[in-house]
């Protein structure tokens, strides 16, 4: 286990059952996780589904942790907590509704790219319901590439992302 910590950013999402409630148990999940702190989570934001269109709006959000798991350590961490949330994994089904969804998005400076985890997460330069909250709690971050989080927000339509008090 690494003894500093390192800046890890989560992205939370939730389009069954009461999906601002789970992202905000899930918060309180993330700030409760052993050798982890919660610095900040950003508001919550509604967002059109991506993929099938024939599903509820999602509730998404990011939260900035400090962590001394490393990155398998802690993306497990994050499927445990999905799982307690009642997430069930259906193999092959991509952007399908869903109680949790929590994604690693950085760690540290760190590139990782094995079969279990990706990181930074594949998708986070082109989504907006990532970009906006990650931008509300990091304006100044800087991805491991080098490019800012404002360049990519810039580049990033808003298309229909509410924020929502809650």
């Amino acid at each position: 286990m690494a003894s500093l910590y390192t800046a890890a950013y989560i992205g939370l999402g939730s389009n069954l059952g009461d999906p601002s409630a789970q992202v905000n148990s899930a918060i309180k999940a993330l700030a409760a996780l052993d050798n982890t702190r919660l610095l900040v989570a950003s508001s919550l934001y509604r967002s059109a589904p991506m993929g099938p269109q024939d599903q509820p709006e999602y509730i998404n959000a990011v939260a900035h942790l400090e962590t001394r798991l490393e990155p398998l350590q802690l993306l497990h961490e994050l499927q445990r907590i999905e799982a307690e949330h009642g997430r069930v994994r259906v193999e092959g089904e991509r952007w399908g509704p869903r109680t949790l969804d929590l994604d690693l998005l950085l760690y540290g400076n760190e590139v990782i790219q094995d079969e279990e985890l990706t990181v930074p997460h594949v998708g986070l330069h082109e989504r907006n319901f990532v970009l906006f909250p990650l931008f509300e709690i990091a304006p100044e971050l800087n991805l491991p590439d080098g490019r800012r989080v404002v360049e990519l927000l810039n580049a990033c339509p808003l298309e229909g992302l509410e924020r929502i008090i809650g």
